[in-house]
């Protein structure tokens, strides 16, 4: 096992055998300070070389062409292409090898299969795309029935540490009047402390979607990840999935 191997979180769901998954931290890179050391975000700054050489490790390592996207908090989901880096903010795919990939730094990464293992999905769900249904489009674009779908919730910032304005609260109770329930009253005045987690499990229960695991692992408080909040200069850290070609057992 390298010492990036060594670095990953494996998502614990039950997904079929074929789908495999896994999550980056901050280890077993090439950057510097403060993007130290494993960074894969190519917009934060870090040098180019740094970041095409960790992004060289994580493919050879799982035999992979990861799918980058131009995330930019929106809702469009695209099919995932190597070959590309469209601005989108979730991928699926039903290609083996093909890894679906976002990346985040507080925001909400959520992976996708369905039971049969036929296709996978991965969003970057911040609060804006959360409450404008980036979950929501991405169960679309994977064309099987809701029920029939796994989702997991990757690293994000904690409901101890996401403080927002009413404004958040006000953008997800508009079309989701249980969305309140996530929101509790913050430290200062006209501050709330939301839970992502709660709120994306309430969209997708919304659209059907009851098998949804992960959550509780927060950013800022776990310096394993990349935290924007903890650290405005930092790097990105990965959440990925995808088919092997094969039933053969992981790499990893």
């Amino acid at each position: 096992m390298t010492p990036l191997a060594g670095s990953l979180l494996l998502p614990d769901w039950p997904a079929p055998a074929n789908v495999r998954a896994c999550v980056t931290s901050r280890s077993g890179g090439v950057s510097q300070p403060p993007f130290a050391s494993l960074n894969l975000g190519d917009h934060v700054g870090d040098e180019p070389a740094a970041v095409a050489e960790n992004r060289r490790r994580l493919t050879e390592l799982h035999h992979i062409q990861p799918a980058w996207l131009r995330q930019v908090h929106g809702v469009t989901v695209v099919q995932a292409d190597p070959g590309a880096q469209p601005e989108a903010d979730a991928s699926w795919s039903a290609s083996p090898g093909v890894a679906c990939t976002v990346m985040t730094a507080d925001c909400l990464p959520a992976l996708f299969t369905d039971r049969a293992g036929t296709r996978v999905a991965a969003a970057h769900a911040g609060w804006r795309g959360l409450a404008n249904g980036v979950l929501e489009a991405t169960v679309a674009s994977l064309g099987v029935p809701a029920e029939d779908l796994l989702v997991w919730l990757g690293p994000a910032i904690g409901p101890a540490a996401f403080e927002v304005g009413e404004e958040v609260r006000d953008a997800f109770t508009a079309h989701h009047p249980g969305a309140r329930e996530a929101f509790i009253p913050g430290q200062r005045p006209g501050k709330l402390m939301a839970d992502i987690y709660a709120l994306a499990r309430l969209r997708l229960a919304a659209v059907g979607v009851q098998a949804v695991y992960g959550g509780g692992l927060c950013t800022v408080a776990d310096d394993r990840w990349f935290s924007y909040r903890r650290a405005p200069r930092t790097g990105r850290f990965a959440s990925l999935v995808w088919l092997a070609p094969t039933l053969e057992s992981p790499a990893f």
